[in-house]
């Protein structure tokens, strides 16, 4: 049994889909609660998700990563899987990320986050990115998985006091203090594919250069620094 979390803010136009997915999963839709952790949303979201979620709470904590805390805090599997409800999920992700805690070792694992949409040239930026990304991360040890695809035990994220509050980099952050628990592993094969719609908003400049700025500090062992990324409007 695998718990997910979704942070949502006016998803009104994906959260249907996103949730849907779920009833594909080759562990089968009763192994998996689905949790919607709704940050306030002024159109249909929580309506929408009520039809097909387990469970939709309204955000207490702050920043995305205190949606995903409170959605863990309701959870009631000992695996926890956290996405988007911009990402497009393959069958057999649960699947494979469970495969993965067969090793008592593995506190976290997480994988690569694709490109799903948008124009040529977010695209290719994407997919250079993820390219490298998770090999580095093997090689180095310093893991920084993406919140649209990572997962890990409830145990040991509750011990470490799950996501910090930060608005920007936190799902890389919690990475970090997870491998003082245990083993984190990056893994190829669980892949997502993710909407570039933040790109066409702002560009590829900004808010690539806030996450470089800002990983930068995480492995410098500093804190991320400040920034009004969460709850973005998209057209």
């Amino acid at each position: 049994m695998i718990s997910v979390i979704i942070p949502t803010y006016n998803e009104e136009k994906n959260i249907e889909k996103a949730l849907k997915q779920f009833e594909n999963q080759t562990i089968g839709r009763k192994n998996i609660e689905l949790i919607v952790v709704d940050g306030g949303s002024k159109d249909g979201t929580r309506e929408i998700a009520r039809k097909f979620a387990d469970r939709v709470i309204i955000q207490t904590s702050k920043g995305v990563g205190g949606a995903r805390n409170d959605g863990v805090a309701v959870a009631n599997n000992h695996i926890i899987a956290t996405t988007d409800a911009d990402t497009i999920i393959p069958p057999d992700w649960l699947e494979r990320i469970a495969r993965n805690f067969e090793d008592p070792r593995v506190v976290g694992t997480y994988g690569m986050t694709k490109p799903s949409d948008g124009k040529w040239h977010h695209k290719l930026f994407y997919s250079f990115l993820n390219a490298f990304e998770l090999p580095f991360q093997n090689i180095t040890r310093i893991h920084l998985p993406c919140g649209s695809n990572t997962a890990f035990r409830k145990k040991e994220f509750m011990e470490i006091g799950g996501y910090s509050d930060a608005q920007v980099c936190d799902d890389l952050e919690i990475g970090m203090r997870l491998r003082k628990k245990g083993k984190m592993k990056g893994d190829k094969k669980i892949v997502v594919f993710a909407s570039t719609r933040r790109y066409e908003k702002t560009g590829l400049l900004a808010p690539n250069w806030l996450i470089f700025k800002n990983t930068l500090r995480l492995i410098l062992g500093r804190k991320a620094g400040a920034a009004a990324y969460a709850r973005q409007e998209y057209g």
